[in-house]
Formats: structure tokens, sequence, C-alpha cells
């Protein structure tokens, strides 16, 4: 045993040594790890990684483009506004895109310095901020803020709001590539525009009106400071119901703000200090269709679309209505605000509040529609489509399925004098040319006749008359045979020229009683071109429209000289005698607030008493009033109206709508005016008298039956349906009664009520048609 060994069995104390254990050393286990992780190694893993995650970055770039935006994200409503900017209505999707130039630099620069100071400098990407956004994700905590504005911009309009890894990525190469390929004022103006304010705007505009009132174009700098700071929580800052602690958080954050916009110099430090926090306004609901308004609207819609059909931009109509309702629209109305609330108050006061179905049936029958127009201009500025557009759907002011009635006998006198016709006698057609007005006289061309013979109103024969008291009348008979003087075929032609669609239609004698169908709007255009001397005013409820996309011009309303100015002139002249000394004159004549004003008009009431009218104009304004008879159940045919409102027989046009037409008409006329006539008639012809009680039917004009003098002389309904006119009576058909068996002019006796109001007095009745 050498010593080594002795040694080592002392000190195990002679007893036998345990088997020895393997095992490693410390020294063996940090040289090991020395081995596996050396330095070398480490930063060879790292740059490995970083060169994988490039490489497959530059793959995403490669293969991810930038997508077509979101069609959620474009969809704009219509806003409709009156004559004056005010708004209207709004209908769709409430955001209205506008151009960055529009909004004021500094507002601009207020959202800048609320979500990414450095956007005018980035790569359109936070680096920083999507990695804590892709880990946030992973752990399940969800996005949590460092998003650019670009970036921002192209979660709303390019992708999804889902917090997921993939939308993430994709939304980082999106935003690098949009910053290279798009400026800084076009994200920007992408961002404003698509963002959501709370209170259902969306875009700035929107948000400015939901929150201000104003437009985006009219926002201060410490308005937009608020909608910029109502960004990050919309329901939370909204003012008008954020708790004492959202009030205080959102007036930090627009401290916030502001403070940014100094620090970038976009604001000085004095001015800053002066500006004191914008209160919002109390949200107000979106103005709604209710009313008039969804009249109004449809009829803007119904011009805006087919402008763009005449534009070419829409192929055909139905192109154009999908165009009209993406949005997108500004189109202001020529509406005029104060017009419109006294032409809806004159139809309230003079007509609706006088209807009570309950008491009458008839009164749930009766439809009201008006139009009225500037004559220098072509504007509507008014205009009554019914009692509640979510009520009665269909738009009275445009509807063109009832006669016009004796408003069209107008049409026929300027035809004779534009074209210089004469009477079958030779005679020219003048104010003072003398007809036969005997009732139910055949219309005579040369020694044929027509075969047709249309009844007066209540079947009365006056005799010889002149052209003057026979329009003062609204003598069926005259006008029967001025249309076969004249030519129907002409007589068609200046009726399309002067605003009627005439189109299709066949030009009969009956066509002189008003036999075809035409709107309110139609016959307000007619009286106009004769208001405007013959120069041809196509009535236009749009002013203008405005579209991100695309131009959209409308035709002047004035057009081309479509009658000579005597022509009109002339019948503008006749015309003042239907309200001084006809049928009008009760509503219109003797109206307390009328003064010295000169007016003229034209009554008019239909076949079987199914529509009235009363259509009249000063040198400034031009209305024309229909009543329609239809029946308030489905399929809503067409009715007669008789004793409607309390009247003691006929819907006359010389009562509710003349006295309609009145009370608006000298309501917003302001300063008295007079008519500027050239005519051979003089500067409005002096009214006629009323002619005295006839005893005979071959009697002079002189002595025709007077409704002035004899109030009394009013028909029994029995015979008032047996004398009534019938338009549809076609040109073949034989004359129902020669002139020598017209009856004879001796009235039936009776006791005459006048109506409250002086609603179809028995004046007007007598003598309209």
């Amino acid at each position: 045993m050498g010593r080594a060994e002795e040694r080592r069995a002392r000190q195990r104390g002679g007893r036998r040594a345990a088997p020895r254990r393997s095992r490693s050393s410390p020294k063996a286990d940090r040289s090991l790890i020395r081995r596996l992780f050396t330095w070398k190694k480490i930063l060879g893993t790292f740059f490995g990684l970083i060169l994988l995650g490039m490489g497959a970055f530059v793959v995403l770039y490669m293969m991810i483009d930038i997508p077509e935006g979101n069609a959620d994200a474009e969809l704009q409503g219509n806003v409709y506004k009156y004559s004056d900017g005010s708004i209207m209505a709004r209908k769709g999707y409430n955001r209205e895109i506008v151009d960055l130039a529009k909004v004021p630099k500094k507002v601009q620069r207020t959202f800048v310095a609320a979500e990414n100071k450095t956007f005018y400098n980035d790569a359109g990407v936070d680096l920083k901020g999507t990695a804590r956004g892709l880990l946030n994700t992973f752990s399940g905590k969800g996005a949590q803020g460092g998003s650019t504005i670009t970036q921002q911009y192209v979660k709303n309009y390019y992708l999804s709001q889902e917090q997921t890894v993939t939308r993430k990525m994709k939304e980082l190469v999106i935003s690098l590539k949009l910053d290279r390929e798009k400026s800084k004022d076009y994200i920007l103006a992408g961002y404003i525009n698509t963002s959501y304010y709370g209170r259902g705007a969306y875009g700035i505009q929107a948000a400015a009106q939901a929150y201000y009132r104003v437009d985006a174009e009219d926002l201060t700098v410490e308005q937009g400071a608020y909608l910029a700071a109502l960004l990050q929580a919309p329901n939370q800052y909204d003012w008008a119901v954020a708790s004492d602690t959202g009030k205080k958080l959102v007036q930090q954050r627009w401290n916030y703000v502001l403070d940014n916009m100094v620090e970038k110099k976009w604001l000085d430090q004095a001015d800053r200090q002066a500006m004191t926090f914008a209160t919002p306004k109390a949200p107000k609901a979106a103005p709604g269709m209710e009313g008039q308004t969804g009249y109004l609207v449809e009829a803007a819609n119904s011009a805006l679309k087919k402008q763009l059909v005449a534009q070419g931009v829409a192929e055909d109509m139905k192109q154009a209505e999908a165009m009209v309702d993406l949005g997108g629209y500004t189109v202001t109305l020529n509406i005029d605000k104060k017009k419109q609330a006294a032409l809806e108050n004159a139809v309230k006061t003079r007509l609706t509040s006088k209807l009570d179905p309950t008491e009458r049936a008839v009164d749930a029958d009766v439809q009201a529609g008006a139009v009225s127009v500037d004559p220098k201009t072509g504007a509507v500025q008014a205009m009554y489509g019914g009692v509640d557009y979510v009520k009665h759907y269909t738009n009275n002011a445009t509807r063109r399925d009832y006669q016009p009635a004796s408003t069209f006998k107008p049409v026929i006198l300027a035809a004779a004098v534009d074209q210089d016709a004469e009477t079958q006698e030779g005679q020219p057609i003048t104010a003072n040319t003398i007809y036969d007005g005997t009732s139910k006289r055949p219309a005579m061309d040369g020694d044929r006749k027509v075969g047709f013979a249309p009844p007066n109103e209540d079947d009365v024969d006056y005799g010889d008359i002149t052209v003057q008291e026979a329009m003062n009348k609204s003598v069926n008979s005259v006008f029967a045979q001025m249309g076969i003087d004249v030519g129907m075929t002409e007589v068609m032609k200046v009726a399309g020229d002067l605003g009627m669609d005439t189109e299709g239609m066949e030009p009969v004698p009956a066509q002189t009683l008003g036999s075809m169908g035409a709107s309110p709007l139609e016959m307000a255009g007619v009286y106009a071109t004769l208001d405007n001397h013959g120069k041809k005013v196509t009535p236009a409820v749009v002013k203008s429209v405005e579209h991100k996309d695309r131009k959209i011009e409308f035709p002047d309303p004035i057009g081309d000289q479509v009658i000579s100015r005597e022509a009109a002139d002339t019948v503008t002249s006749v015309l003042t005698g239907v309200v001084d000394d006809g049928t009008a004159k009760k509503s219109v004549r003797d109206n307390p607030m009328r003064g010295d004003q000169t007016v003229a008009g034209k009554t008019g009431t239909s076949d079987n008493n199914k529509s009235a009218w009363f259509s009249g104009f000063t040198p400034g304004l031009v209305t024309s009033v229909g009543l329609f008879g239809e029946d308030d159940k489905e399929p809503h045919p067409q009715v007669a109206m008789y004793k409607a409102g309390g009247v003691e027989k006929r819907v006359n046009g010389g009562g509710f709508p003349a006295e309609i037409w009145a009370t608006y008409t000298f309501g917003v006329m302001g300063e008295v005016t007079e008519f500027d006539l050239e005519t051979k008639q003089g500067n409005a012809v002096k009214p006629s008298q009323s002619p005295s009680v006839s005893e005979s039917p071959s009697q002079s004009p002189s002595q025709s039956p007077s409704q002035e003098e004899s109030p009394t002389q009013e028909e029994s309904p029995t015979q008032e349906e047996t004398t009534e006119e019938s338009p549809t009576q076609s040109p073949s058909q034989s004359p129902s009664q020669s002139p020598s068996n017209s009856p004879s002019t001796e009235p039936p006796t009776g006791g005459v009520t006048t109506q409250p109001g002086g609603s179809n007095s028995p004046d007007d009745d007598w003598w309209e048609r």
C-alpha cells in the first residue's frame, strides 16, 4: 500500500471506501452552456430571426395590395337645404364627405395634434405602437392605442374593426404603401371624413352640424379641438350625456389638443390662452320626411335624376335613382322658407281647418296641391304637396291625373292672339271680339258642325258676349268655338310651348275645356310664362347640387320667347277682368289684404266636380292652387267633392282655391306692383259691368243673367247633374242640343246660404266653370 492509499485509509477510519458516484462538476456544466450558447450563436440566431422576419414582411408586402375601399365607409346621405342654405332634411346615411380644402387649416391640425403629432413626417406607421398592439392581441388584451392617423384611416376605410394579428399586419403593410402612394392631405381628409363622432354622425361635416349647427368650413379652432378630442371616446365625451368625469376628461383632452398645437407652432400661445371651451349644442333630431318636407325632397330628387340622365351621367332613370340613393349629394332647393310656411298656413286656415270627415264623409276625399313660382327667375319658392308626406305619399303639387278645367282657357286666347287668328266671320280675335255665348251651341268649322257642343255652367245662355266677358264668366261655348277658329293643333302646340306636357295628346275640341291632365306645377309654369311676357318659364325646384365626384349643372329656367309679348300681355290684361269682374272677385278682388295690388288669374272646375283650381299672378309671383277629389280608401279613385267643407253645392275654383291663393299671395307679396303690359287692349282691360237679368236667350250681353244682382238664381242640385259639362265628349258626337232648343235662362228659385269664410259663395257657384 502506498502512502497515498494509507492516508486515504486513515481518513476513512479503516472503512472500506464506498463506490464512487458519477456526477458532473459545476465547472463542467458551465462549460457545456458556454459551448451551446456562445455569443456568436446568440447573435446569429438573433440576426437570423430578424432576417426571417424581414423576409416574411417582404413577402407580406409583396402579397398585400391596397384593397378597394370599404363600401360602408363611403356611404353618404343626401342633404337638402332651403334657398338660404339652412338645412331642410337629411336622408340616408348621416355622412357628407367634404374636400379637405373646405376645412380651415387650423381645424385640420387639431386632429393631427390630438392623434398623431408626427403625422406630417412619419412613414404612416408607429412600429412601437404596432408592436405593443400585437403583443396585446397575442395576450388577449385587445388593441391599446399607438396607431397613427394613417393606420386609423386604413382600419376605417380598407379593413374591419376586428382585433386579430392578421388584420394588424395587413394594417401595417397597407399603411406603409398608402403613405408612399398618397399625399398626407389625402389621408387626413379620408380620416376625418370616415371617423365616427357620436350622435349618429360620420365624418366632420355631419359632426359639425350635429354638435355646433354649422358646416365644417365654418368651424372654429375651439370647436375643431372638441371634435378631435371626441374621437377618442365619442359616447363618453358627448357633452350632452357625459358624466361629470366624462366632461372633465374631454376638457382635459381638449386642452391637450390645443397645447400640442402650440408645441408644434400651429397656434400662438397668446391665442391659445384666450380660448375657452366650445360647449356643444344640445342634440337635435335630424329633420325627417314629415309634413311638406317629404314632398319637397321627392320633387328635388325627381329633378336631380332627370338632370343626371340629361347630362349623360346616368344612362336611364333607373341608374339615376341608384346614384341618388348612394348619397353624397347636397341639394339646395329654391324653396323660400318664409313663403313655404305662409303657403302651408294658407291651406290650413282656408281649407283643412274647415274639413271635418266625422261630419261629412266627403271631407276625407279632398286633397290640395299648390306651387308658387317667381316668374323672373323660374324658382319654385313654395310647394304644398298634401296633408302630410308620411300619410299621403302622392305629391298633389306634381301629380297630373286631374283636369285643369277652365284654367286652360287662357292658353286658347294666347294661341289666338299669337297667331293673329280670326273668327269664322273673318274678324280678328281680341278681347273685344263678339262670340255667341249660347249654352250647348255646336262648335262650327265653316259650315260644318264638328260634333262638340258643350254646356255652360248651369246651362246659362249669354247670347252675344265679348271675349273679355266670356273669360270673366268662363263661358264654355265661346272657347270651344275659339279653339276651332284657331285650330286645335295650333292650340295644343302653344300649350306645349307654354309648358304643358302635351305629348301624345290628340288635338280635339274637347281639350278646350281642359280635359287633359295637368299638375299645379305645370299650370304655374304656363301662367309664369304669361306673366313673363311670353318668355318661357320652366319652374325649377332645385337651385344647385354639389357632389364630390361629379358636377351637376341645371339649365336656365328662363328660356326663349315662345309666344309674342303682345299675346302674353293681352291674356294677362284679360285675366285681370276675371279677378275684378268675374268668378274670382269674391275671394280675390274683395280680399281686404289686397290693397291696390293688380292681379290676374283664372278659376276652373272640372267635370263632376273632381277638381277645382285657381291659377293667378301678380307681376312678381305666380301661384297655382288645385283641389282634387280622391277617395281616401284604396285604390283611391277620383271622386266628386260636392258639398265638401260645408259648401252649398260644388267646390268651385272661386272658393277654396282662390281663398288659399289670396291669403298666401297678399300675405307675402311685399310692396304693391303693377303689370307692365304692351297690348292693344291697353294696360289692363277695364272690368266689364255685370249684365242684368236675362228674360230671353236672345237678349244682348248687357241683358244676360247677373249673379251680382240675382244671388238667388242658383240651380237646384238635381238640375246641376243634368247640365254638367262632359269634357270627355268625343268630337264625333252630335251636339246634345241646338241653340234653338236652349233652355230658358229663367233660373229656379231657392234660398242661398253663404258659407263660413265666404267659401264657394253663390256668386262663384253661379258663374264658375
